[in-house]
């Protein structure tokens, strides 16, 4: 195979997903939109051709003896010193990973179809499909951290749209919003990490290490390659719904079963540790940041099960397993484990894919044999819990119930302080207006009255 035909496979990859994106958002515009069968089989035979597409570089991969196929156009934008590369990569871990988000992308375009069908949202549901779909594969084939923060984001935007798909209802606003303003403060890390990169190393680039795949170019300061491991991890931690952040992903349930299935069973969940697995060289050279990951890692599986155990809605449930499964994946990472991580999240990511689809079954499946396992798993968790003191055991129960008390913790000593601070500043530079240049006067002639504020037209 030519290297020409690899990069058009490499950018039909990406491509493909965005085209068909905007076929149906044009079909949204126009006064009679495409017809359901027409925005199912755009999505699905695009999303197909996705996957041949990356099985393709997967074979060529193995005909290269594994060695990456890399595509950059190093001029493609440049200000004075800062150079930002058009970069993709085609590793062994990028390849399998797009070729096996690609295939449950086409799988869950295929159920989509009679789940959602006479949907008021079917169409804008296939449109954010296909736009997740280009997003993801961009974040993973990426050969850099500047580009992978394209994919990152869009996978962001998505999955924010997706959680908050049935506006008509306040919840699914209301925890959009709360999953928005937690990619947001996360997402500061990742570009904070690319902008400290250029300027300790010159550039965000990829270089190859001990890994068959690239990773972050480690700084020769030691301060900065903490800094930057710190960022990383810290970013990673939104996406991977990781403690103290965990808390949107059983709240992104609001959305259709099948984006809860794609997006937080299988993959948007897993581009945390995607990101740790491109920063390895970064944990390797520095073990605080590997320690780190453990522990943040175990934190969260520790958390997860003993929440989980308490949701009575299945698909609360399955999110805190995940959130579980992921810490364990985070831990074989800071462990060294890079290997048995990707096999974990390939092997995760079809296990729960196929537990969020099958979820509402779930709810009306009263097989007998499933009755009895489920009776003789309560006894044997049963007897482990009669073990420990009952002043232990009612004390976990209520820290459970309430989610290990993050979602307070946060809200009154990190967000409130932070909206008091807000609100102090607010006034402070309303006195430094008025001493300055004077009272404001309403533009009409009504007085406010006092402690309401002013409502503009």
């Amino acid at each position: 195979m030519t290297p020409m035909v690899e990069r058009a496979l490499l950018a039909a990859s990406i491509g493909l997903p965005f085209a068909a994106a905007l076929v149906l958002a044009i079909g949204g515009w126009l006064a009679r939109p495409w017809p359901e069968r027409f925005v199912h089989g755009v999505a699905t035979w695009t999303l197909g051709l996705v996957f041949l597409s990356t099985a393709t570089l997967g074979i060529a991969l193995v005909l290269r003896g594994g060695h990456a196929l890399d595509w950059s156009i190093p001029g493609w934008f440049g200000v004075l010193d800062y150079h930002f590369p058009l970069a993709l990569s085609a590793d062994l871990l990028s390849v399998p990973t797009a070729a096996f988000a690609a295939g449950l992308l086409v799988l869950t375009a295929k159920f989509s179809s009679g789940y959602l069908h006479r949907e008021p949202g079917f169409r804008r549901y296939y449109l954010l499909l296909c736009l997740f779909g280009g997003a993801f594969e961009l974040a993973v084939l990426a050969g850099s951290l500047d580009f992978l923060l394209f994919g990152w984001e869009l996978v962001g935007f998505t999955s924010v749209l997706l959680i908050a798909f049935f506006h008509e209802r306040h919840a699914p606003v209301s925890h959009g919003l709360r999953t928005f303003v937690v990619y947001r403060i996360c997402d500061v890390g990742l570009l904070s990490a690319a902008v400290w990169l250029h300027h300790s190393v010159g550039a965000a680039h990829a270089h190859s290490g001990a890994l068959p795949w690239w990773g972050v170019e480690v700084p020769t300061r030691t301060a900065d390659a903490v800094l930057v491991g710190l960022l990383l991890i810290w970013a990673s931690l939104g996406k991977g719904g990781q403690i103290p952040f965990g808390g949107w992903l059983p709240r992104a349930m609001e959305g259709p079963t099948p984006s809860s299935a794609i997006f937080y069973g299988a993959l948007s969940v897993h581009l945390g540790p995607y990101l740790l697995l491109r920063a390895a060289p970064l944990l390797d050279a520095e073990p605080l940041l590997a320690g780190l990951v453990v522990a943040i890692g175990l934190g969260t599986a520790i958390h997860g099960t003993l929440v989980g155990r308490v949701q009575s809605d299945i698909k609360c449930a399955l999110a805190y397993a995940v959130m579980t499964q992921v810490g364990v994946i985070m831990m074989e990472i800071g462990l060294g484990f890079r290997l048995l991580a990707v096999v974990h999240v390939l092997g995760h990511a079809t296990l729960r894919c196929l537990q969020f689809l099958r979820a509402p079954s779930v709810l009306v499946d009263r097989a007998e044999d499933e009755m009895r396992a489920g009776a003789a798993l309560h006894r044997r968790v049963g007897a482990l819990e009669r073990r420990l003191p009952r002043p232990l055991r009612l004390w976990l129960y209520r820290g459970a119930l309430e989610r290990g008390f993050l979602d307070a913790l946060l809200r009154d000593y990190v967000l409130g302080p932070l909206l008091r601070w807000s609100a102090q500043l607010d006034q402070g530079s309303e006195a430094l207006h008025d001493a300055l240049f004077g009272r404001r006067v309403p533009s009409d002639s009504s007085t406010p009255i006092e402690g309401e504020s002013e409502v503009l037209p």
